[in-house]
């Protein structure tokens, strides 16, 4: 997989797999009859989301492959690269995708709310799964946005593509919540490990060599993307991955101003803050009182 192939447009992925352009921004594409790819790595410049309803090849992303099977969504945002390794030079893929270039939601409710859809952030291997049902209801979505893309443009039409590409969105999220909740064989024992993993990294070096322990630290130990983490983390306590953290570090910290043989310095950089001056204030934020108050108090 040497060859990198960039796409800046909806009309140039189009044109890589042989279907019209109906809109130079958005793209429904039926996969089955799109023509035979080869071997490549394709950079992409517009929001892409796969259905894959067959096994068709390893799907690459950065150095980790996800052997996927019927009834996937795989999402793709400008600047990520993928890659499809099929058995043999070329391969017929089955299902459908949604291309959108960011100009067709440019200034729209959607562009505001994009952020929230974290799993364009996800890795490959974090796909969504669907049920059948879930899986005709994306498929109507998809037909919703195919059935204006062939109509005339109108003053409309924008309007009800990016409306429908919204909807979809958003139910990708509720499937999202699911799937958190359903596949325990995936993430049995996550959030045990990253309470293992947290005591583990306060009772070693690392708050003094590595500093406050971060999201994506925990998320690298466990072989998750970040974002995968922190929904998953967020799905079981209510809280986020940050959250749980500070959580754990105020915890901590109270305990250790008990010990007064210590100072509020020497407490601060054991527990990996760089300035003493930023464990108070968070100190207090938390707590309600600063550390040499709550040390009085108690």
């Amino acid at each position: 997989m040497d060859n990198l192939v960039r796409l800046n447009s909806v009309s140039d992925y189009n044109k890589r797999v042989g279907q019209e352009t109906l809109h130079p921004l958005v793209s429904v594409i039926d996969l089955s009859k799109s023509k035979p790819l080869p071997h490549e790595r394709l950079h992409f410049g517009f929001y892409t989301i796969y259905l894959k309803e067959i096994k068709c090849g390893d799907l690459k992303y950065g150095c980790n492959y996800y052997d996927y099977q019927e009834g996937t969504l795989v999402f793709v945002s400008p600047g990520q690269v993928l890659g499809i390794e099929p058995n043999g030079e070329y391969y017929q893929p089955k299902g459908y995708a949604l291309t959108f270039h960011p100009d067709l939601i440019r200034g729209t409710a959607l562009a505001r709310h994009m952020n929230d859809y974290n799993f364009f952030s996800y890795e490959v291997f974090e796909a969504l799964h669907l049920s059948e049902s879930e899986r005709n209801v994306i498929v109507d979505c998809f037909s919703k946005i195919d059935f204006e893309l062939k109509r005339p443009i109108d003053k409309h039409s924008k309007t009800l593509i990016v409306t429908n590409i919204e909807l979809f969105l958003n139910y990708c999220l509720r499937f999202y919540d699911r799937q958190f909740i359903t596949r325990d064989h995936v993430h049995k024992g996550i959030l045990e490990k990253f309470e293992h993993n947290l005591n583990d990294y306060f009772q070693s070096d690392k708050p003094k060599t590595l500093g406050l322990p971060s999201v994506s630290f925990f998320a690298d130990e466990l072989n998750l993307s970040a974002n995968y983490f922190g929904d998953l983390i967020k799905k079981e306590t209510g809280k986020s991955a940050q959250e749980y953290i500070q959580s754990k570090l105020m915890d901590l910290a109270k305990e250790k101003i008990f010990d007064t043989s210590k100072s509020v310095s020497e407490i601060a950089y054991e527990l990996g803050f760089k300035y003493p001056q930023h464990f108070s204030r968070s100190f207090k934020q938390s707590v309600g009182y600063s550390p040499n108050e709550y040390r009085m108090l108690n």
